[in-house]
């Protein structure tokens, strides 16, 4: 009887090995990271929840090389961020990474269209003019390409900077509370258009988000509590992750 096949193992885009962060020295110390061991799948959405200082955002930041660790390893890929030079860790982050930050973080004096591809116009890279004119029809912002951020609504300055981060077809998307300053439709328009990225380009997204609405776009959250990773969800539905989120605080 021969043996059964396994099923074959998701490649991982990004990994935390034993990952530790402190910020400060002596009694002041705050170990906002306790040797957190976690696996973020090629392909899927990820969402990371947690109490306030519950670390996610550190554990983001260190993801996405934007923070070196104070012990422990970061894996994009199969590159090891910890083992990396400075001017390294910048190529890589520019070549590789992309972030949505929360507070947009657009550059006032350009354009929306050229706040989307500066990263590459930095990088001197040519822009995929298909790939741009696909992630600009689904963001829906073709008739504001013109239009500088002080033009534009708060869900259209973070649909911008959702593009920007896309535009230049990194291995991995990083996003740190991407709907925290949105309405509600402007949160949901931005939320899809990631969905859409990952279902239809198969790119890999990590957010981290305080909102079960938010949440329940994802494939699966990772849940933190006091630095450490404390549990899991698969095909998480806001309903569930409110369920959840509440037995964690009781």
């Amino acid at each position: 009887m021969s043996a059964v096949p396994e099923a074959p193992r998701a490649e991982v885009a990004a990994r935390a090995i034993e990952l530790t962060k402190v910020f400060g020295e002596g009694p002041a110390a705050v170990e906002a990271l306790r040797a957190v061991s976690v696996d973020f799948a090629a392909g899927q959405f990820t969402a990371i929840m947690g109490a306030s200082g519950s670390g996610k955002s550190t554990l983001l930041h260190c993801l996405a090389g934007l923070d070196a660790p104070t012990s422990g390893r970061v894996m994009i890929g199969d590159v090891d961020l910890t083992s990396l030079k400075e001017r390294q860790l910048t190529q890589l982050r520019r070549d590789k990474v992309g972030f949505v930050f929360q507070a947009f973080n657009l550059v006032p004096t350009l354009s929306a269209a050229e706040n989307i591809t500066l990263p590459l116009d930095i990088a001197g890279r040519d822009v995929d003019r298909a790939w741009f004119d696909e992630v600009v029809d689904t963001i829906g912002l073709r008739d504001r390409l013109k239009h500088r951020p002080s033009e534009l609504s708060g869900g259209q300055q973070q649909r911008v900077a959702g593009a920007r981060a896309l535009v230049s077809r990194p291995e991995i998307v990083f996003a740190d509370e991407p709907t925290g300053n949105l309405d509600s439709r402007s949160g949901d328009e931005l939320l899809t258009f990631l969905r859409g990225s990952v279902d239809d380009h198969g790119q890999t997204i990590v957010m981290v988000t305080h909102d079960a609405h938010a949440a329940g776009y994802a494939d699966r959250i990772v849940f933190l509590a006091d630095g450490r990773v404390v549990d899991e969800m698969l095909e998480p539905t806001a309903e569930r992750v409110l369920e959840h989120l509440k037995a964690m605080e009781g």
